[in-house]
């Protein structure tokens, strides 16, 4: 008698082939002889192979790919010399930085187990963050400058369906998760290329009329949420596809349903409780509670993982100030769907968000010419951390605030006024 399939039998093929498509075709637009950086979980490797054969078939010059395993990194906290925890792989950091100065673009697998290092002592895990986050910077600049195309797409990995759907059999909550990850990404769709076009399109239609208003501000009001995000000197809209200063058009996140923007550092006030926990590498944060004085978090609070929260907004100065506002109506597709994801690419997705840390430097007009010191004074924030989490519900109000402190709807409920 035959034994139940492994789960990667449970995962559509051609859906699986599709999105492979979709991230080099979409999210990258990768270019003919344009090398490609790929990171994923060892167990997303059907995946990574069918990028591969897409990257190739589009052009690519190389494509190198990098792995991670959940058992090898768990390995490091039960058996790993403590002075190990403050240490990073940066030769591996400056390559891909190099590589990327280069001209190559970079394609993320996400799919890790969320709470993966959720029973490890909290004081490692930051640790170990904060040596990752220190090394990772040079890179990571090339990325949130949109200096190259990127992407980051999802891999249903076991131990990550089995938290979304702990009460189904292994087989068939990988089923579940990659049915849900096709339908966010549209791959399910006949003709998933235009079904993107078409969405790229509605974004744009929203961040112009957000563009066109030229607010001040965004106050949010809900349950647990009084808070004003004023936003930062020549502030730009994006959403959907952008175009990255080497000229390509990409999309950065499959999913997106979000509008976004640069917040000014120095100009939030007021409290924001989160609507959904936020997973961070291997840690669940849950039922975060801020405090936001002259752009800066004076008080934070969390029911789990609240240890966590306070090491990683002491990663630097710019920790505990928003580098991003987001965005998003309830009714999005992924906040349909009912589904909890424990993953920041996705819930974000269902929820209006913002994030700590590093802004991005292409939501300001000419954002491409700026220099640091410009895109600082105008109030951009800079951090070794961009650690998005979810602030909207249909129970969230938002106003855009004028310059002249005229007040225009935005949001009523979680959606579009």
């Amino acid at each position: 008698m035959n034994v139940m399939p492994q789960s990667q039998n449970a995962i559509d093929p051609i859906k699986l082939d599709k999105l492979a498509e979709v991230a080099v075709k979409v999210g990258l637009q990768l270019q003919s002889g344009q090398d490609l950086v790929v990171t994923a979980p060892v167990v997303a490797l059907p995946l990574v192979r069918l990028i591969t054969k897409h990257a190739y078939q589009a052009g690519a010059g190389l494509v190198t790919a990098f792995y991670s395993d959940e058992e090898s990194t768990l390995a490091r906290y039960q058996y790993g010399n403590e002075a190990s925890f403050d240490r990073a792989s940066n030769w591996l950091y400056e390559g891909m930085a190099k590589a990327y100065e280069g001209g190559a673009a970079r394609l993320a697998v996400a799919g890790d187990n969320p709470m993966l290092l959720s029973e490890q002592d909290p004081s490692k895990v930051g640790r170990a963050n904060r040596a990752n986050s220190t090394a990772y910077k040079p890179a990571l600049e090339k990325i949130s400058n949109f200096d190259i195309n990127w992407n980051i797409v999802s891999y249903p990995n076991p131990s990550w369906a089995k938290l979304v759907f702990p009460n189904d059999p292994e087989p068939i909550a990988v089923a579940k998760l990659a049915k849900a990850i096709f339908a966010a990404s549209r791959v399910d769709r006949e003709d998933p290329i235009a079904a993107w076009a078409e969405h790229n399109a509605n974004l744009a239609k929203r961040s112009a009329w957000l563009n066109g208003q030229r607010f001040a501000s965004l106050h949010f009001k809900g349950p647990g949420t009084d808070l004003t995000v004023g936003l930062a000197d020549g502030h730009e809209w994006h959403g959907g596809a952008s175009t990255a200063k080497n000229g390509v058009t990409c999309n950065p996140n499959i999913p997106t349903e979000e509008v976004f923007t640069t917040p000014h550092a120095l100009r939030v006030e007021g409290y924001v409780s989160s609507t959904k926990p936020l997973s961070h590498q291997g840690t669940l944060i849950d039922n975060i509670r801020v405090k936001f004085e002259g752009g800066r978090i004076v008080e934070a609070k969390a029911s789990r993982g609240e240890e966590v929260l306070n090491k990683v907004l002491d990663t630097d100065e710019g920790a505990r100030r928003l580098g991003e506002v987001a965005l998003v109506p309830h009714s999005s597709p992924i906040s349909a769907s009912g589904i909890l994801f424990y993953n920041t690419l996705f819930d974000e997705n269902a929820s209006c968000h913002i994030a700590l840390g590093q802004c991005y430097s292409k939501c300001f007009i000419n954002g491409a010419q700026l220099s640091q010191e410009q895109i600082k004074a105008q109030g951009g924030n800079s951090s070794l951390i961009h650690i998005d989490w979810m602030i909207g519900s249909n129970k969230v109000d938002i106003d855009g605030i004028k310059p002249d402190g005229s007040r225009v709807p935005v949001m009523r409920q979680g959606e579009w006024a």
